[in-house]
């Protein structure tokens, strides 16, 4: 690797504020704030709006979507396609 070039790679802390969770990772990310972790040291820390904690497809919470309601209000309004065509 070519020195002087590339971002410092540390700990960093993210944490998800709407499902209360926050890992400690490794990152080139950067943060004014910081946190106190579990283990008694410092770091900076980087909030985002959703993790594996509260995303849908982790948690099984996912939103089913009424399909043959669209298809049916489709049929009514255009009409069944013609066969033969």
């Amino acid at each position: 690797m070519k020195p002087g070039i590339h971002p410092e790679y540390r700990p960093v802390v993210f944490r998800d504020r709407a499902a209360d969770f926050a890992f400690l990772t490794r990152s080139t990310a950067t943060s004014d704030k910081t946190v106190e972790w579990e283990d008694g040291s410092t770091y900076p820390v980087i909030d985002v709006e959703i993790s594996s904690a509260s995303h849908p497809f982790y948690t099984g919470n996912q939103r089913v979507v009424d399909t043959a309601g669209r298809v049916e209000r489709f049929e009514r309004r255009y009409g069944r396609a013609r066969r033969g065509r």
